[in-house]
């Protein structure tokens, strides 16, 4: 990377994913701007940005993820400490967007609550969003100000590509029907058929696999998902896939949420390896040897470098 691209860019950083933070900015060459994130006795948040900012163009990294309304809140109130700074512009980094699986009104008198985060967030002095992998893509529409929407497949391509000696008995299964045109990217992209998981959701946090579009036996199959939350559905669709006689089940996600028993789900299941980004930092027991973790800063660095100089983000999609 040009390091005068980085000219006149400052990262911010608040709590939720410090570490990424610091590696995209450690990847443009500028360090982590200093600032503060605290809390008062009484749990409201209490922020300092402790360097100039005027006429700067300044990027706060910062993921929705749990605890999802104090990263959101902290979001927000940087976003305005900033803009009465006068920073020359604010763009959020948001690797992960929270709310995103509300994006519409499944009943009456849902709330649309990712239409709502996107408000809040323009409210709050913001002028671009940069992102990763949303749940639905209709989110971009939302805002009223440019959203960048960058993809974990070149990641994944790239690390299937590299460990795998030979993909010729490789199936990319979509985990739901939701999901096709995601799966369907990433078996282009290996040049590898695609299988479809036909299930049903009869309350929040389950699923049953009702059938399996597609030929599995004796393949080793990658299941390709943005979000992993309980991990039930990924367990029930990988033993569902052994059954039906794959020889493995490989998993990659782009958001590892891995809340409640996720963990444990994944250890007792037959999944052999578990790929997730680091959009989303692993606060459980993350030891686990079967997932492994991919770094997206340099690719956020990238875009960001971009952003600044006014080239085209699209490039980052080969």
């Amino acid at each position: 990377m040009d390091l005068q691209t980085s000219d006149g860019i400052k990262v911010f950083s608040c709590n939720a994913n410090v570490n990424l933070a610091k590696n995209i900015a450690d990847n443009l060459n500028v360090g982590l701007a200093d600032s503060e994130v605290s809390r008062f006795s009484d749990g409201e948040i209490c922020m300092r940005i402790n360097e100039l900012v005027r006429g700067i163009d300044v990027f706060i990294v910062q993921p929705t993820c749990t605890p999802v309304n104090d990263n959101l809140m902290e979001l927000l109130i940087m976003a305005d400490a900033l803009r009465r700074a006068s920073a020359s512009r604010i763009t959020a980094v948001i690797p992960y967007f929270g709310y995103a699986r509300q994006d519409r009104k499944s009943r009456a008198r849902d709330p649309i609550s990712a239409k709502l985060v996107a408000d809040l967030i323009t409210a709050a002095g913001v002028d671009r969003v940069l992102t990763m992998d949303l749940h639905c893509d209709q989110i971009q529409g939302f805002f009223n100000i440019p959203v960048d929407h960058l993809r974990g497949l070149p990641l994944f391509a790239k690390y299937y590509r590299e460990s795998f000696d030979d993909l010729s008995d490789v199936v990319i299964v979509s985990p739901d029907l939701g999901s096709v045109t995601r799966a369907r990217a990433l078996g282009e992209k290996l040049d590898r058929p695609l299988a479809i998981i036909d299930k049903r959701r009869p309350s929040k946090n389950t699923s049953e696999v009702v059938n399996i579009i597609g030929n599995v036996r004796g393949c080793r199959a990658i299941i390709t998902d943005d979000i992993i939350d309980t991990a039930g559905s990924i367990c029930n669709a990988a033993t569902a896939i052994m059954n039906a006689g794959a020889k493995e089940v490989f998993v990659c996600c782009t958001h590892g949420i891995l809340s409640g028993k996720a963990l444990e789900n994944i250890d007792k299941s037959p999944i052999k390896e578990l790929i997730s980004l680091d959009t989303i930092p692993l606060t459980q027991n993350e030891n686990t040897k079967k997932i492994k973790v991919l770094s997206t800063a340099e690719v956020f660095a990238d875009a960001i470098s971009r952003i600044h100089t006014g080239l085209s983000i699209s490039k980052l999609f080969d």
